[in-house]
């Protein structure tokens, strides 16, 4: 399928999801009163349209295209469909830092403390595993240093867990850790906006690069390629758009992995082309999510991390069975 059809056709289905957001939710109001409160003054109407669905909305659509875009970067530099942006440790680590925030009371004392703990956390996740891995070593430091880093803040947030004397500030915790946009406001928003857009702008560019080095490191070299900018370019970016995403939102898996392994048979598997697709991919499966979750048990307030996981495994073992049937 041609670049721009497809970019046009998640666009359209971004938009339409978006919409979709925007129009569904508990307090039931009419779709023309929703969109018309978003505009004029309605009262109690347009404080739940602006105050609460609008940023929840938004929030959707920037956290899925900061999973889709990292993951499409993340496996254009490793060469690997199997990579995600969780590899690097990034996502732990601002799980970590969050946990910390809760755990000490800051959250509660002042609430931006909780992300800024969490992006806090990302950033040193990615100058650990640049320190780690070295600036010119192959790939597979890389992979090694962010999985000993994911391990690492993995086990210290388990043992905060384990040591919390507080029952409430554990529920909260896990369930924080659970990923979801529900709460969430234009605070948020603001907070988390520069860091992705940021990632994105460094992430956006590397794709003739990334298309170079599909060829080897060796030949992307010898094609003018700059080895260490781009390494140093793909885990930044990834860790400020990633970071950022975790910061707000909580855990949310499988976008990243999954996304870009669904379009890449239909951009021809060239990562310039997988980059942009995946941000869209990405914002559309989280709105989709973010939807689901208030359809499905609405009382119970299902996460949206424990759906996106649920949805993302059985797709990505099918593709997997696929692939593996296709290649036998």
């Amino acid at each position: 399928m041609p670049a721009p059809a497809l970019n046009a056709a998640l666009l359209s289905l971004t938009g339409a999801l978006l919409l979709a957001s925007l129009l569904i939710g508990p307090a039931g109001i009419a779709p023309g009163t929703a969109l018309l409160a978003l505009v004029q003054d309605q009262g109690a109407t347009t404080l739940v349209m602006r105050e609460i669905r609008l940023p929840r909305a938004l929030l959707g659509v920037c956290v899925g295209a900061s999973l889709g875009l990292g993951g499409a970067a993340m496996q254009g530099y490793l060469r690997n469909p199997l990579a995600e942006p969780g590899l690097l440790g990034v996502s732990s680590s601002a799980a970590l830092g969050a946990v910390l925030a809760i755990q000490t009371g800051l959250a509660a004392a002042f609430a931006p403390a909780l992300p800024l703990a969490a992006l806090a956390g990302a950033a040193l996740s990615g100058a650990a595993i640049l320190l780690l891995a070295g600036p010119r070593g192959p790939s597979l430091t890389l992979i090694l240093a962010g999985i000993a880093i994911s391990a690492l803040a993995g086990a210290l947030t388990s043992l905060v867990l384990n040591l919390s004397p507080n029952p409430f500030a554990a529920t909260e915790i896990v369930f924080w850790m659970l990923g979801s946009l529900a709460d969430r406001s234009f605070s948020h928003l603001w907070l988390a906006l520069p860091f992705m857009a940021a990632g994105a702008l460094l992430l956006l560019r590397l794709g003739p690069a990334l298309d170079a080095l599909t060829l080897g490191e060796d030949a992307a070299a010898t094609m003018g390629v700059r080895l260490l900018r781009l390494r140093l370019s793909v885990v930044a970016g990834v860790a400020a758009m990633v970071g950022a995403a975790t910061a707000v939102a909580g855990t949310v898996g499988f976008v990243g992995l999954v996304v870009p392994h669904l379009l890449r048979p239909l951009v021809g598997a060239r990562p310039s082309r997988l980059l942009p697709a995946s941000a869209l991919g990405g914002a559309a499966m989280v709105l989709a999510a973010d939807v689901a979750v208030r359809l499905i048990l609405p009382e119970r307030d299902l996460k949206l991390g424990v759906l996106t996981a649920l949805v993302g495994a059985p797709v990505f073992l099918h593709l997997i069975y696929a692939t593996r049937r296709r290649l036998g």
